[in-house]
């Protein structure tokens, strides 16, 4: 490869992994800033222990879990390529996207990926579970299921076999973190005061909308290294474009999140509008690369409906979801990838149909694995903290400090 083009590529990919990196930023804010101000260390502390314990157990084992050169014969289903990394003599990716970027830009890249999937677990859980409970669940499926359901699609296994598609990780990322979502807020239980003696939903408001806002808005920026950066090479007329289908289908999860949001509960939500943009975001990631900017708005402003619509679901089965986890990167997760089989260049029924298949297969792996992950601890450990320390907050309780001090002025 041409020295200027390997270089071009490796600096590109930096940039991405520098950008999904700062995306931990916005999930931080957006999660304290829709929670209650008295578990704002509580999440800040599960937010930055996830990107330092995923990375060090991406090191250790996910890498080579998650790409461990599966050869014809193996199945596709699980191999490991031994503990640690160590780059081949010259330095560049092996049998990996042509050579095109050395091997440590590429564990680095794939590694902000893999912390990712756990975070989305953060916020949903935010307020009632036990931080170890939390810290060992983290490093069981970061460490193990995370790697095993991407390599078999990135890694080369099964899935990709079959033709399944999944360009960022619409299912690969945010559906493994959202199906795990969806089981722990069930073992969970709702928040106290969440939902009224008739089973009706209450509002417990965030205590701080301005820092959810620039959450929102940081996650956007850093999508354009989480789908830019899965180009996986710096060639122009590609990663353009996926910016650009990133982009326009955001807007459009906004635009149509807070319209049909208006139209039902006649307001103008700002938590939906976001949640919309992040839906939009979510819902392009499985075919960016693929779609007409056409295409990325129809997709962006069904998912910004599919919002709404399944944030009321998750209320109407009685499930508290503090941020909107499920609705974001599940159910969205499962809209986008599924769209792929619809619009862009790959449309047709027999891509659908192959799509709704690795859904299913992801979907009842990743359940199964994490209910037992969960149940387990749940039955061991605990789960949920007292009903006292959920009351006065776990801030005070697990951290013994808070985020907001109180400052009294001086008589003088």
């Amino acid at each position: 490869m041409d020295a200027g083009l390997f270089t071009a590529n490796n600096v590109w990919m930096m940039l991405c992994t520098a950008l999904v990196f700062f995306m931990h930023l916005g999930f931080s804010l957006l999660e304290i800033g829709l929670t209650r101000q008295k578990n704002t260390i509580n999440i800040l502390f599960k937010n930055v222990f996830i990107i330092c314990v995923g990375l060090l157990l991406y090191y250790i084992g996910g890498f080579n879990l998650m790409y461990p050169g599966f050869e014809d014969g193996d199945g596709g289903f699980l191999k490991f390529a031994g503990f640690g990394i160590d780059a081949p003599a010259n330095g560049m990716t092996a049998d990996y996207a042509g050579g095109g970027y050395t091997w440590w830009t590429d564990f680095l890249f794939q590694g902000m990926f893999a912390a990712t999937a756990a975070t989305i677990v953060s916020g949903a859980v935010a307020e009632r579970i036990k931080l170890t409970s939390f810290m060992v669940f983290v490093v069981i499926y970061v460490g193990l299921v995370y790697p095993i359901v991407g390599a078999w699609k990135w890694g080369g296994g099964f899935l990709d076999g079959m033709g399944f598609y999944d360009f960022a990780g619409s299912t690969l990322v945010h559906g493994v973190g959202g199906w795990a979502a969806l089981v722990a807020i069930w073992l969970l239980g709702a928040r106290i005061g969440k939902f009224d003696e008739n089973g009706k939903p209450q509002v417990i408001a965030g205590h701080n909308i301005p820092l959810a806002t620039a959450g929102v808005l940081i996650l956007w920026l850093g999508w354009f290294g989480f789908n830019g950066g899965s180009v996986l090479s710096a060639d122009p007329a590609l990663t353009s474009l996926t910016l650009v289908t990133t982009c326009l289908a955001a807007a459009a999860g906004g635009v149509g999140a807070f319209i049909l949001s208006q139209i039902l509960y006649k307001n103008f939500d700002l938590t939906m509008f976001l949640n919309g943009i992040l839906g939009g975001l979510v819902g392009i990631t499985a075919g960016a690369d693929q779609m007409s900017p056409n295409d990325a708005i129809a997709i962006g402003a069904i998912a910004g409906i599919v919002i709404v619509l399944a944030v009321a679901l998750v209320d109407k089965l009685k499930l508290d979801d503090p941020v909107g986890a499920v609705a974001v990167h599940l159910i969205c997760g499962i809209w986008g990838t599924l769209a792929v089989g619809i619009f862009g260049a790959m449309a047709s029924m027999e891509q659908f149909l192959t799509q709704l298949t690795g859904v299913a297969i992801v979907g009842a792996f990743c359940l199964t694995t994490s209910f037992i992950i969960l149940f387990t601890i749940k039955k061991t450990m605990g789960l949920r903290v007292s009903e006292k320390e959920e009351v006065e907050g776990l801030d005070e309780h697990e951290h013994g400090m808070s985020a907001y001090p109180d400052y009294r002025l001086n008589d003088h």
